[in-house]
């Protein structure tokens, strides 16, 4: 498994605890620190996500989108 398919996986998490964990009214400590780690958390990801080693054979014009191939 790849770096960025990694740190979504965990801000995912994150995310889902973090709203659990309001919707339950757990500790309020738990939910400040979800909280201030997320903008962290999210930069991490966004930068792996923009950092990984993946090669784009296609441009723009050539296929519109990568799910359904030109005719």
């Amino acid at each position: 498994m790849k770096n960025y398919q990694i740190s979504v996986g965990i801000v995912t998490g994150v995310l889902i605890i973090f709203v659990t964990a309001i919707q339950l009214n757990l500790s309020m400590f738990l939910i400040w620190l979800l909280f201030l780690s997320g903008p962290i958390l999210i930069l991490w990801m966004v930068w792996s996500v923009l950092a990984a080693p993946i090669e784009i054979n296609e441009t723009f014009e050539e296929q519109w989108y990568q799910d359904v191939p030109k005719r």
